[in-house]
C-alpha cells in the first residue's frame, strides 16, 4: 500500500475511497479527538491510580502527557500524509507493508469492540447506580439493545449528522469536567499531592498502561481520514489541540479528587461524581449523567471511526468486499457500522474494565510503536498523499523519543497481560494466512 490517493471507481458501485463524503473539518475532528479520549477512563482512573501510586498519583498523568506528546506529533506528521481512511492501519501498512499493517488495523479492531463493550458495562453500573431496581439481568439486555440500536442508527444516517452528534456530546460533557478541575482546584487539600514521592519503574510504569489507556483515541479519531477536508492542515492541529487540552483536563481531575476526597478515593467507585456532590450536593447528579454522556458520546465516536476502519479492511480485500461499499443515500459503509456494533453489544455483555483497560492500553502502545517507527519513515521517503504536510522537527528524534517510550511501557506488562496481547495476535496471523490463502487461489 502506498499513500498515493486511490483512482475513483464508477459512481454506480460506490465502492473505495471516492465513495465517501469528505465533509469533517477540523473543529469536528478535534471535537471528535476530545470526545474518545475523554471516554469512561477518566471517571473511572482517579481511584485506580491512587490505590497503585497513593498521594504521588498525579506524576503519572505527568509521565503520561511526556509520553503521549511526541505520539500525538507523529500522529499529526504521518496523518497529515496519509488522508485514506484507515488511520493506523493505512499508516503502518504504507510504511512496512500490508501485513503488519493489517495486524496494526485487525488488532485495533478487536481493541476498539473490546473497549466499546467495556464501556456500555461501565455505563450501565452508572444507571444501575442512579435507579439500582434496573440491575437486574433483563434490564442490562434490554439497556445494550436500545443503546447499540440508537447508536447504529445514528451512525446509518450519515457521517455529518454522526460528526454533529459527536460535537454536542463533546461539549455536554467537557462542561462539566472543566467546571469541576476548575473550581475543584480552590477547595483542594494539597498535603494529598505529592510531587516528590516518586514511585518505582514497575509501579509508575504499570500505572502508565492505565494512564496511556485513558490518553487514547486520537488513532480511533483519525480513522475516517477519507472524509477530512484538507487533512494536511487539519489532522496536526486538530490533533496538538486535542491532546493539549485533555493533558490539562486529566491533570487537573485527578489532583481535585486525590485533594477533596483523601484516602477515600481509593475505595470510590465513582470518584469525579463523589468528588462533586462533597463540594455541591446536586454535583452527584450532575457528574453521574456527565458520566453517563462521557460513556454514550465516546461509544458514538468509537462506532463512527471502527466502522470505517473495518471499512478499509474490506476496501483493501482483507475483509469480504462487501464491507468495502457504502449505501447509496447516505454514504456510509453499514455492513460495518452493524458488525461493529452486534460485536460491541456481544461483549458488553461480559465487561471486565480494568482487566480490560490494561490489555488496551498495552495494545494500544504497540500500535503506537508501530506509529512512531512508519513516522520515521515516511517523513525520511518524504511519502505524501497529497498536499504540504507536517514535518516534525528534528528529523528522528521525536519518533524516535515515542519509541523509547513505548517499548519502556510496554515492558511493564504483566505475563497476564502479554498473553492476552500474544493470544490475539495469533488469531489475526490466522486470519491473514486464510483471507491471503483464499484470494490467491485459483
Amino acid at each position: 500500500m502506498s499513500l498515493t490517493a486511490n483512482p475513483p471507481p464508477a459512481a454506480a458501485t460506490l465502492e473505495g475511497e471516492a465513495a465517501l463524503v469528505r465533509a469533517v473539518g477540523g473543529v469536528s475532528l478535534a471535537a471528535a479527538i476530545i470526545n474518545i479520549i475523554v471516554g469512561s477512563g477518566i471517571f473511572l482512573l482517579p481511584a485506580l491510580l491512587f490505590t497503585r501510586m497513593g498521594s504521588s498519583a498525579p506524576i503519572a498523568f505527568l509521565a503520561g502527557a511526556m509520553a503521549i506528546v511526541p505520539i500525538a506529533l507523529c500522529f499529526a506528521a504521518i496523518g497529515s500524509r496519509a488522508a485514506t481512511t484507515g488511520g493506523p492501519y493505512t499508516y503502518v501498512a504504507a510504511a512496512f507493508g500490508p501485513f503488519p499493517g493489517f495486524v496494526a488495523g485487525a488488532l485495533m479492531w478487536i481493541c476498539n469492540a473490546a473497549s466499546s463493550g467495556a464501556v456500555a458495562s461501565a455505563l450501565f453500573l452508572q444507571v444501575a447506580r442512579a435507579w439500582p431496581q434496573f440491575d437486574v439481568p433483563a434490564a442490562r439486555a434490554a439497556f445494550m439493545i436500545v443503546l447499540y440500536a440508537i447508536l447504529i442508527a445514528l451512525n446509518a444516517f450519515g457521517v455529518r449528522l454522526g460528526a454533529r452528534a459527536i460535537t454536542v456530546l463533546a461539549t455536554l460533557k467537557l462542561t462539566p469536567l472543566f467546571l469541576l478541575a476548575a473550581v475543584g482546584l480552590f477547595f483542594v487539600d494539597w498535603s494529598q499531592i505529592s510531587w516528590l514521592a516518586i514511585p518505582s519503574w514497575p509501579t509508575l510504569g504499570a500505572s502508565m498502561v492505565l494512564v496511556m489507556f485513558a490518553y487514547s483515541g486520537m488513532e480511533t479519531a483519525l480513522i475516517p481520514s477519507g472524509e477530512l477536508r484538507d487533512a494536511s492542515h487539519s489532522v496536526p492541529r486538530a490533533t496538538m489541540a486535542a491532546i493539549l487540552v485533555v493533558v490539562l483536563l486529566y491533570m487537573g481531575i485527578q489532583i481535585v479528587t486525590q485533594g477533596i476526597l483523601g484516602p477515600a478515593l481509593g475505595t470510590s467507585k465513582v470518584p469525579l461524581a463523589e468528588a462533586a456532590g462533597t463540594l455541591w450536593t446536586p454535583g452527584l447528579v450532575l457528574l453521574l449523567v456527565t458520566a453517563g454522556v462521557s460513556m454514550g458520546g465516546f461509544m458514538m465516536g468509537n462506532l463512527l471511526a471502527s466502522s470505517r476502519l473495518l471499512y478499509a479492511l474490506g476496501r483493501d480485500g482483507y475483509l469480504p468486499s462487501a464491507y468495502g461499499r457504502v449505501t447509496a443515500t447516505y454514504r456510509v459503509p453499514l455492513l460495518a457500522i452493524v458488525t461493529h456494533g452486534v460485536v460491541g453489544f456481544g461483549l458488553a455483555m461480559l465487561g471486565n474494565f480494568e482487566a480490560l483497560a490494561l490489555v488496551s492500553g498495552g495494545a494500544n502502545c504497540l500500535i503506537y510503536l508501530g506509529v512512531s517507527l512508519a513516522t520515521w519513515f515516511a517523513q525520511k521517503r518524504d511519502l505524501r498523499s497529497g498536499g504540504a504536510p507536517f514535518v516534525l522537527p528534528g528529523g528522528a528524534l521525536i519518533p524516535a523519543l515515542s519509541t523509547l517510550a513505548m517499548i519502556a511501557i510496554i515492558g511493564t506488562l504483566s505475563r497476564a497481560e502479554w498473553t492476552a496481547i500474544g493470544v490475539a495476535l495469533a488469531i489475526l496471523v490466522l486470519v491473514y494466512a486464510g483471507l491471503r490463502h483464499w484470494r490467491l487461489r485459483p
